[in-house]
């Protein structure tokens, strides 16, 4: 097996260490994002909806940002909501605020029931910038 070329945001190796996954992996030329919450620094999660669902958003910008990536990258979006009926009305008045111009990434929202303490998560597949897409696999 090829060693995975793993990408961590600064600060916050130990959030994923201790709970034993990657926050992204980059392959191929694109680059695979775990999904993130609105996890405070000590990973508990914020309380407030629309600044949980914020926070995930600066999470995930972290990720795509130490792999030489931005939203504007993103090729593919999948949307964990718990309780979407009165999630998703703060979700999508967040969202433009992240998105960015059209044409946009394809979206899949899933209403689950539980998320560990979170009320939103987003994980995203993005084309890595040609500068960035031959990094090691």
């Amino acid at each position: 097996m090829n060693q995975r070329d793993v990408i961590f945001p600064a600060g916050r190796q130990a959030i994923y260490e201790q709970n034993r996954y990657s926050p992204a992996i980059r392959s191929n030329g694109f680059l695979f994002v775990s999904g993130q919450v609105g996890s405070r620094e000590d990973g508990s999660p914020e309380p407030n909806l629309e600044a949980q669902i914020r926070l995930a958003f600066d999470n995930l910008n972290a990720i795509l940002s130490a792999a030489g990536c931005t939203f504007d990258d993103v090729v593919d979006v999948t949307a964990f909501i718990v309780n979407p009926e009165s999630v998703m009305e703060t979700a999508m008045r967040v969202l433009p605020d992240y998105w960015g111009a059209a044409p946009h990434p394809t979206l899949t929202g899933v209403g689950v029931t539980w998320l560990s303490g979170f009320q939103f998560e987003i994980k995203v597949i993005a084309k890595l910038p040609m500068a960035h897409a031959n990094a090691p696999v």
